[in-house]
């Protein structure tokens, strides 16, 4: 038996030489091992469930209560993760159906379909640490793998219950993991889906049939072997190199810009119908803006990824993300969203060049306030109160309304009482938040020299009241308004 190396970094063929300090819990685990900037590291493939099971989150807390090595867990993060692998091992399940050349499953498809399929799904490497061990290694056991002509394949170590991968990079992916596997087990011992916080909603409460308990079945098969994770575990760190490890994996990447991320992101049905439909079919853009446009001299009508992607959350979800989309929650709405879109589209001057200097309905917050009034009217909760009568007057009513920057509608909040009366804008105030002292309604300003209405960057605050001026300007009732249309004329 040859004594430990205690060098750093200790040469990779000396892994033959490591010392037999295992016990009879100690399994075995292929590994290849490298020197990440020097340190001795090991990179090894495993199961899903079997990394959950061989794993811990190095989550303690010092004596004043503020974390070691880990920020404080984020559980609405965690249960989006959650979703996306649970989307992943339904993906999974049907791969290995084709690799073993098996019938399609339709409840598998019918799962894939209500998640929505993407063109691929994978986790990054988690990022772990051993801290009995030590930095070299050398008091794990393992042997070499060699070929037949006794190359090296990979090393064989071998991992004991006291052998923990403390997680430093990852904890919110361990966690959804969790999730989906408590999912998984009471699926299959109640046969019944949770009532709450079920991962599968449409069926919260409710039997599980026999064809979808056979795909939740094979779903968790393929988490226990044919699904698995690459982990880079680090040897015997102290607390403090596990935190500026953490610090450095998590601050000094750049992060994507907003727009690149959604435009490259096509598992998200707002995103499809965005790329499939709205750019290609209705609006012909053959690409978007990386950027917001400032100078409104140099506008080719084009705008952001990210702008359309607010006005559609808008009109499918009544949200400010697109997170949580489901075919579910799109697919009903894609019809009523392309005729909206189309009505849109014919707005004088909307798509083209220099079109932020002829119209505001270039500007994507005015196109917010329309997005909630359809969403409000076609799927709101008082949209049974007149039928369609009000989407009909909103539909209508979009290509002949004055979206002019002259239409003194936009400045109410700038004008006095007399200029009000004098431009007929009195019976706004009725449909209007409060303009008293104290409450902030700045939402944009009117350049006299140019012609041109700019409105703020705060879009939340500002559409609905924009909204609100759209509702007055077709006769439409009041937010929270139960009584009869009106009958004022389009500005």
């Amino acid at each position: 038996m040859h004594a430990a190396i205690n060098e750093m970094p200790t040469p990779i063929g000396t892994i033959d030489d490591l010392l037999e300090a295992g016990d009879t819990s100690a399994r075995p685990y292929k590994v290849f091992i490298g020197h990440n900037l020097g340190n001795r590291s090991f990179l090894m493939s495993v199961p899903m469930r079997d990394f959950f099971s061989i794993s811990q989150v190095a989550n303690e807390r010092a004596a004043n209560g503020t974390p070691i090595a880990q920020r404080p867990l984020n559980e609405e993060h965690a249960q989006k993760l959650a979703l996306y692998i649970l989307k992943g091992l339904i993906s999974a399940a049907i791969e290995r159906r084709k690799i073993m050349k098996q019938p399609e499953s339709p409840a598998l498809n019918e799962l894939q379909h209500y998640f929505g399929p993407q063109p691929y799904l994978a986790l990054q490497p988690i990022v772990v640490n051993i801290r009995n061990c030590n930095p070299s290694g050398a008091n794990i056991s393992g042997s070499r793998m060699v070929t037949k002509d006794e190359e090296t394949a990979c090393f064989k170590v071998m991992l004991s219950q006291r052998d923990i991968l403390w997680v430093v990079d990852g904890q919110h992916r361990r966690k959804a993991m969790e999730v989906v596997f408590k999912f998984l087990d009471d699926v299959r011992m109640y046969q019944k889906y949770p009532k709450k916080g079920s991962l599968y909603i449409a069926g919260a409460g409710q039997d599980v049939p026999t064809a979808a308990l056979n795909a939740w079945h094979e779903c968790l098969e393929v988490a226990s072997g044919f699904s698995t994770v690459m982990v880079e575990v680090h040897l015997g760190l102290d607390v403090d190199q596990e935190r500026q490890l953490f610090h450095d994996l998590n601050n000094l990447a750049k992060k994507v810009e907003k727009s690149l991320a959604l435009k490259f992101d096509t598992s998200n049905p707002v995103n499809r119908f965005i790329k499939e439909v709205l750019l290609d079919d209705i609006l012909g853009w053959e690409d978007v803006q990386d950027k917001d446009i400032t100078d409104w001299h140099q506008d080719n009508g084009v705008w952001t990824y990210k702008d359309l992607v607010a006005v559609n959350a808008l009109l499918f979800l009544n949200k400010t993300n697109i997170s949580g989309a489901t075919p579910a929650l799109v697919d009903p709405k894609i019809e009523f969203a392309t005729r909206l879109w189309q009505e849109i589209k014919n707005i004088p001057d909307f798509g083209d060049a220099g079109a932020k200097t002829k119209t505001v309905a270039a500007q994507p917050v005015v196109i917010k306030a329309i997005a909630k009034l359809a969403f409000d009217f076609a799927f709101g909760k008082r949209r049974g109160i007149f039928g369609d009568t009000h989407l009909q007057i909103l539909l209508d009513g979009i290509s002949k309304f004055n979206f002019a920057h002259s239409n003194p509608v936009w400045r109410y909040y700038e004008m006095s009482e007399d200029e009000r009366i004098a431009d007929n804008l009195q019976g706004l105030k009725e449909y209007l938040p409060s303009d008293d002292e104290g409450y902030n309604r700045d939402i944009g300003k009117f350049d006299a020299a140019t012609g041109w209405m700019r409105f703020g960057a705060k879009h939340n605050d500002i559409y609905p009241i924009i909204g609100d001026m759209i509702r007055w300007s077709l006769g439409l009732p009041r937010r929270g308004q139960k009584d009869s249309i009106g009958d004022l004329d389009l500005l």
